[in-house]
């Protein structure tokens, strides 16, 4: 029995033996998808937020005191340059162009008078049948009644301009307001509101640019990296709060000449076709300007950048199959891809899915794959390759 026991002993430790003979298998690498940037031309542009205003925006004032009698457009309608917007009562007026004019055919025929006798004065004094100071008088009545009916031809002038005033027109083609005034109150000159009318084709987009924006755009300016906006207006695109696309085109066509000292900003203006008048002032909207030529840039997805503490890495699987970190600087989005300024090369493999799985230094399953851009949306055509801007919140791929 004891022989058994020292057997069984003997077997348990061969087989022990055996067993830590064998070693466990190495853990299976994990499986990534790497691709090389895209290469693309792409245009950096600068987004603001900002408002429509009017080209012109007029208050319709009576240039004549009367009673209001008519309204000659409907609230809200589009009015030509001209059109009758309101009539004030013009009898009145009409009586005093008339009185005027009779006090013009007054002075007139006082005139001819005058002028006649100093003629006939002129033939007496000749003859020694006046004297001196008698022609002297009417020769001075004459020169007073010429006077007289050049007042009188004023005094007409006037009263016909105060008649044709009592029509109420437009200054410009646009869109009326409603009326602030009914017919029968009574109007004051200059004084009373009685609508408002505002230019809709052109329209202004107004904003506001940061100091550290306007100098970045001198400096380009000064560098030759893009055109002078006094030279070459730069383009710049709009889109409303509920359209996904940048619909509206623009170009620059205003910057103040002085930084507000309260706010550190500058004063900009664009101005954008509006043909069927559906924008209209007031209306806000986010409008991106063109930050720099056409430049050369690589991009990857989004996703395949780690945020490791205070700086964006990412992966890149060097030739041995090992991943390897490299510290990156970020540019805008473009086409849903993500500009990488600086940090990959343009033929790294870098991870694009499956970086959860990796780890820097250790090596990794790389499976090829691809990176595209979605489509491009509608930008400025053929500018030359340039440097990329300093600064840019947005970019967009260059046709």
């Amino acid at each position: 029995m004891r022989n058994t026991f020292v057997a069984a002993v003997l077997g348990l430790c061969c087989l022990q033996t055996v067993g830590c003979a064998k070693k466990a298998p190495p853990p299976a690498k994990p499986q990534v998808t790497v691709a090389t940037p895209l290469p693309l031309n792409v245009i950096d542009w600068d987004d603001y937020v900002g408002q429509f205003v009017a080209v012109d925006s007029v208050d319709i004032r009576p240039r004549v005191s009367g009673y209001l009698i008519s309204v000659g457009f409907k609230d809200g309608d589009y009015v030509r340059k001209g059109q009758t917007l309101f009539v004030i009562d013009p009898r009145p007026y009409q009586a005093a162009l008339d009185q005027a004019k009779g006090q013009a055919a007054h002075a007139a025929a006082t005139a001819i008078n005058a002028h006649t006798e100093a003629v006939r004065g002129q033939t007496l004094v000749g003859a020694h049948a006046i004297s001196q100071q008698a022609y002297d008088t009417l020769v001075a009545a004459e020169r007073q009644a010429r006077a007289d009916v050049v007042s009188a031809d004023a005094a007409v002038k006037a009263a016909a301009l105060n008649l044709s005033f009592t029509h109420v027109t437009s200054p410009l083609s646009g869109r009326v307001s409603d009326r602030r005034v009914a017919p029968g109150n009574l109007v004051t000159a200059d004084t009373t509101v009685l609508t408002n009318v505002v230019n809709l084709d052109p329209i202004r987009f107004a904003f506001t640019a940061s100091e550290a924006l306007y100098l970045k755009y001198e400096r380009e300016n000064q560098a030759g990296v893009r055109p002078s906006s006094r030279h070459a207006p730069n383009p710049v695109e709009i889109r409303l709060q509920d359209e996904p696309t940048w619909r509206w085109k623009g170009r620059m066509d205003f910057v103040d000449n002085v930084i507000d000292t309260g706010s550190g900003t500058m004063r900009g203006r664009a101005v954008v076709a509006n043909p069927d008048h559906f924008l209209t002032p007031g209306m806000f909207g986010h409008m991106r300007l063109l930050g720099s030529g056409s430049y050369r840039a690589l991009l990857i997805p989004d996703a395949a950048v780690v945020t490791d503490q205070e700086r964006q890495i990412v992966l890149v699987v060097d030739a041995n199959g090992v991943a390897r970190s490299h510290p990156v600087t970020l540019g805008p989005l473009a086409n849903g891809l993500r500009v990488i300024k600086s940090g990959v090369a343009a033929g790294d493999s870098v991870i694009i899915d499956g970086v959860q799985r990796a780890q820097p230094g250790h090596a990794v399953k790389a499976v090829r794959g691809r990176i595209t851009a979605s489509p491009p949306p509608a930008d400025p055509s053929a500018l030359a390759l340039a440097p990329p801007a300093t600064t840019a919140t947005a970019v967009g791929q260059a046709r």
